[in-house]
């Protein structure tokens, strides 16, 4: 089997996260920002679609070259044997970026690299001059960062966010690939209570019940590589039927979510049970202030609503008073908050103990973490 160099990409601040995903795969990685490389043949880049809870997609880094002129950049992109991967019929739009760079305009960047390819095929092809686009889709992207360039192939397709199991969503939704990343950087363990006090559309709690039961996050859905000509598809099959026998069933799992909206809990089960995971959580209709519990060594994630995205400074600033009124009694339980509010130390009434500083979607937020002292 052919072995490529692979690209997962993330939202910036989860790097790390890939990256550690990545070698408990058995992967060597190397790590950029908002991107982590690594080897691997057809069968590897199915697995880690499926597999991988906090990237975006994987891409095949095609081919990389320096370029200064749009004539070396037309000629160095022919030179490929763009044949060998895409067919006659192939859809293949061409998207582009381009920074601290003399090629720095991105229309001309995409336009050259198209034509290239075109020429490069209808030679290959003896198609003259003509390509149907009509077959299956492979999206390209060149980008060109100091002026050295880099063509991808995306073989995921809709973004790995989408798992397939949110029918609905609230006001604020939070993606799916950031809910896995908070429950990871949690570090919980499924012999602890897990809690969400703002649940929402259930992300959050979907997400760790996956995690817990170690179901892949992709198994519900298909990638843009399953399509293509040069991919088998009984190595998907294979892949997942393998994957379905890796799931836990006999762990014994405490997940609840709560959420001042009855209709978002109508939908966070509904959505929980599209994941499979509808017997794992328990949603209840609570408003944060009014929760508590006796159990101990939990862990709270909580995406809770704030200023930006609500709209509502105050309303915030007293739910985050409200959380730290209770939170603050609960020293085996470890509390990790997400919210783009700088003052929210201040309301919540404690410092954290660590702050990271992620991003939801464009919006810089930090998730304050409070660690508990577990009774051993």
């Amino acid at each position: 089997m052919q072995t490529f160099k692979l690209m997962a990409t993330m939202g910036a601040g989860l790097e790390a996260l890939v990256a550690r995903e990545l070698k408990d795969m058995g992967y060597a990685t190397q790590t950029e920002n908002g991107r982590v490389f690594f080897q691997g043949t057809v069968e590897d880049i199915y697995r880690t679609n499926l597999w991988l809870r906090v990237a975006d997609r994987v891409k095949i880094v095609v081919t990389e070259f320096d370029a200064k002129t749009f004539d070396q950049l037309f000629e160095k992109t022919k030179a490929f044997p763009w044949e060998d991967l895409l067919p006659y019929d192939a859809e293949f739009p061409v998207n582009g970026r381009s920074k601290n760079s003399i090629l720095h305009s991105v229309p001309t960047v995409q336009a050259i690299t198209k034509k290239a390819i075109v020429n490069r095929l209808t030679d290959a092809y003896h198609a003259r001059g003509y390509l149907p686009e009509t077959g299956n889709r492979f999206v390209l992207e060149t980008a060109v960062d100091k002026d050295h360039v880099m063509i991808t192939l995306d073989t995921t397709g809709d973004s790995l966010f989408k798992r397939g199991y949110r029918t609905e969503k609230g006001g604020a939704p939070l993606k799916e690939t950031m809910a896995a990343a908070l429950v990871n950087l949690a570090h919980w363990f499924t012999d602890n209570p897990f809690v969400d006090p703002t649940t929402g559309s259930g992300t959050i709690a979907i997400e760790a019940a996956l995690i817990g039961r170690n179901i892949a996050p992709g198994l519900n859905r298909e990638f843009d590589i399953t399509q293509w000509d040069w991919f088998d598809k009984k190595i998907g099959e294979t892949l997942k039927a393998q994957a379905r026998q890796m799931i836990d069933f006999d762990v014994e799992l405490d997940i609840e979510g709560f959420d001042i909206d009855e209709n978002m809990i109508e939908i966070a089960n509904a959505n929980a049970e599209a994941a499979g995971v509808g017997d794992d959580i328990t949603f209840k209709q609570l408003a944060a202030k009014d929760w508590s519990t006796d159990k101990i060594n939990g862990v709270l994630v909580a995406n809770p609503p704030y200023g930006e995205r609500l709209g509502d400074e105050d309303a915030a600033r007293q739910l985050y008073s409200e959380m730290g009124h209770i939170y603050n009694n609960m020293p085996t339980w470890s509390k990790y908050i997400l919210t783009s509010d700088e003052g929210f130390e201040e309301a919540f009434g404690a410092k954290a103990t660590k702050k990271r500083k992620l991003y939801n979607g464009a919006l810089k937020v930090d998730l304050y973490q409070y660690w508990g002292k577990k009774i051993r």
